[in-house]
């Protein structure tokens, strides 16, 4: 019996290793993501402000990182990125600013990702991760 009872402790010890080590995994890796879609993204809208779109090759890997959020996040994460991608697109089809009208702008002009960010804040927040 107590030969049973130390496999059974070392395999639940063992299988919450497991769990925590795909919990920090996951983490890490929905991190990443986030972090390299909001990097590229605001580029591709500092850009679209005042240049017209050249090349639609450029979104490549804005959609896939979409892509991969299709798998590994919840639809309001999905949802608020496909939102971003629309608006930069619509930017680059918008007339370029100059450095003036910019600098006239309001702050808040300027965060096509920020219903990204709280997406994946509140994501983030209901799986423990903050």
């Amino acid at each position: 019996m107590g030969g049973l009872t130390s496999v059974g402790t070392t395999w639940l010890s063992q299988k919450s290793q497991t769990l925590a080590q795909l919990r920090v995994q996951d983490k890490a890796q929905r991190q990443e993501l986030y972090r390299v879609f909001i990097e590229e993204a605001s580029a591709h809208y500092v850009d679209a402000l005042s240049h017209s779109l050249k090349d639609a090759s450029t979104f490549i890997g804005l959609y896939a990182k979409v892509s991969r959020m299709r798998i590994l996040s919840s639809e309001p994460v999905v949802a608020a990125a496909e939102q971003a991608m629309l608006v930069i697109g619509e930017t680059y089809k918008a007339p370029n600013l100059t450095l003036d009208e910019l600098a006239h702008r309001q702050v808040t002009e300027f965060d096509p990702l920020k219903d990204f960010s709280d997406a994946c804040r509140r994501e983030l927040q209901s799986w423990g991760y903050l």
